[in-house]
């Protein structure tokens, strides 16, 4: 039960809903919406153990489960509806060991933000746009929006401010706060007049926070300022590449990829990030035969950093964006042709040796990662066994 969720309007229950829910369940959904649009989430059936709401319960989050304000926890009475600040609302689903009821069905949809000012957080700088419209409404002139680095000027359009501020300048800070991390800078708007002035400034901060398998951006105004609040969120840029040999010179660019049983196979992860101060590891790798099912039928080859298949080994990389790794091929029993690999990849801060990116095989919860390390899932496949294929010896 649980996922990540990015459709713009759909259905949660709890698991066998309308039938009983099983005990000791512990499901979370993140529902990820469009920037600039928030997430609305309407209960429309509740059938739990009641009381306290210790033992089975609902709770609801404003963004990612263990970074964001709890909007609500129930177990019983109305219906409730929330909205999220954001894009972003996680839903948590918990029950214990006793009793079991028919759980809870909830609706939800996304709904347009206001477009006065939006970011997104992209690769490798942050895209924030003011309205000109909404400047010129409260007294302001679209001529002084700046940075504190004079050297960054904004595009200023007949409709639009326009600021593309890179992670790595501008007067860019950053910072490891809880679990982000964190790329933060300031848009300040000044009061015109020259001798005296009866507005306040306003002072912008733009932040692109790094959280559980996504970008969180964070906009809000400083002490003394023009109240602004904006939320949104997104994901690193990651992919997995199979490699024909151990060098990592060539990549295998053809799909599905035909491989021999037992052949060694070679992946190499890659961080897409201008930030140089982070690193990759693989936390989880697990293969399936259906890319959509990684429940069912299941073979794990590393988990939590541990590896399960004998065939599994890292390598050696040239940098702390990329994470090499191999395995031998292998094909499920019951006909199933393909091959589909998920992985969980780990960012975390380099040099940070508190974190698991250094510690390597870890047995903790995922919940309790470090305040600086992230997770983010890639699926890459399929593989498929030649035709007449026979198992190969394993080299090295």
């Amino acid at each position: 039960c649980g996922g990540s969720i990015s459709d713009s309007s759909g259905v949660l229950q709890s698991p066998n809903y309308p039938g009983s829910y099983p005990n000791d369940a512990d499901c979370v959904w993140e529902i990820q919406v469009e920037n600039n649009f928030r997430v609305t989430l309407t209960f429309r059936d509740i059938a739990m153990q009641s009381g306290t709401c210790q033992h089975d319960y609902i709770e609801v989050y404003d963004g990612p489960l263990h970074s964001s304000p709890l909007l609500g926890r129930f177990c019983s009475g109305s219906f409730p509806t929330y909205v999220s600040s954001s894009n972003m609302m996680s839903v948590r689903f918990h029950s214990d060991s006793r009793y079991s009821f028919r759980g809870f069905q909830a609706h939800y949809s996304s709904i347009p933000a206001g477009h006065n000012t939006t970011i997104q957080c992209l690769p490798d700088y942050m895209h924030v746009v003011v309205s000109r419209d909404y400047l010129q409404s409260q007294g302001y002139s679209a001529q002084r929006v700046t940075l504190d680095d004079s050297h960054c000027r904004p595009t200023v359009t007949p409709q639009e401010v326009v600021f593309n501020i890179p992670y790595n300048g501008c007067g860019t800070t950053q910072e490891e706060n809880n679990d982000t991390i964190s790329y933060s800078n300031t848009i300040r708007v000044s009061s015109s007049g020259y001798v005296i002035k009866r507005k306040k400034n306003v002072n912008l901060h733009v932040s692109c926070k790094m959280l559980r398998k996504s970008w969180q951006q964070v906009m809000y105004a400083a002490e003394d300022t023009v109240d602004v609040n904006e939320y949104q969120f997104g994901r690193y840029d990651m992919n997995i590449t199979f490699y024909d040999s151990p060098a990592f010179l060539r990549q295998v660019r053809s799909s599905p990829y035909y491989i021999d049983l037992n052949q060694n196979l070679y992946l190499q992860a890659c961080l897409r990030n201008s930030d140089p101060n982070l690193k990759v590891v693989v936390d989880t790798c697990v293969a399936s035969p259906d890319p959509h099912d990684f429940n069912t039928l299941a073979y794990y080859l590393v988990r939590n950093g541990c590896p399960r298949d004998s065939s599994y080994a890292t390598f050696y990389s040239p940098s702390s964006h990329f994470a090499r790794f191999k395995f031998n091929a292998f094909e499920f029993m019951s006909q199933h042709p393909s091959v589909y690999l998920k992985c969980q990849m780990l960012v975390c801060r380099l040099g940070d040796y508190s974190s698991h990116c250094y510690q390597g095989c870890s047995t903790r919860a995922k919940r309790d990662t470090s305040s600086a390390e992230e997770k983010v899932d890639v699926v890459v496949g399929p593989l498929q066994l030649r035709e007449g294929s026979a198992p190969r010896g394993s080299t090295s």
